[in-house]
């Protein structure tokens, strides 16, 4: 097996942002997919931010193993990684904002342990619509289900940070390189 590119701290930097984002939008996937499938095996229809939530974190996760790939084979083009970030941390906080804005109403503890988690997230998501009178109705909540959806966007949010710093680091690494290839040759005609 091949080494990684000898890129210093800047190339140590780049590898573990990689890591924790693939470990982060795995934990996005599993917590909205399984959220996602009790809403549909409960008859209801699944919230867009849910969906939204679900495809931006599949879309952003085989982005993190693809980019890696080609960097550990020297072959990504850090420029538009670098621009592929930034559009990764702009789906984040868009994704952070849309699941944020209920979720940040709520105190879980004040929940019991069971409910219906399928009615509890419809009717989360239906009170998002109706912010201005400051009555929310939770129909059937659970602690669980708040903490789980309270982990996604707060995982959501961490990915900001880590794109954030991911999109300074290739822009480093590109300027590193650019910067430290050999100028072209003369051409003496």
């Amino acid at each position: 097996m091949a080494a990684p590119p000898a890129l210093g701290a800047l190339g140590l930097t780049f590898t573990v942002m990689r890591a924790m984002q693939f470990i982060g939008l795995i934990i996005i996937i599993g917590l909205s997919s399984s959220f996602v499938a009790d809403i549909v095996a409960s008859s209801y229809t699944a919230p867009p931010a849910l969906i939204g939530t679900l495809v931006i974190a599949c879309l952003a996760e085989v982005y993190v193993i693809i980019s890696y790939i080609l960097y550990w084979d020297s072959l990504l083009p850090l420029l538009i990684a670098t621009a592929a970030d930034f559009l990764c941390l702009v789906a984040g906080i868009v994704v952070a904002c849309v699941v944020g804005k209920p979720v940040s109403y709520l105190n879980c503890n004040a929940f019991p342990s069971k409910g219906n988690t399928a009615a509890f997230l419809n009717s989360l998501f239906v009170n998002v619509k109706r912010l201005g009178d400051n009555t929310f109705e939770w129909a059937d909540p659970s602690k669980p289900s708040c903490l789980q959806l309270k982990s996604i966007w707060g995982i959501s949010i961490a990915m900001c940070a880590l794109f954030t710093l991911s999109t300074a680091t290739t822009a480093c690494l590109w300027r590193r390189l650019k910067c430290s290839a050999p100028p072209p040759p003369k051409d003496l005609e």
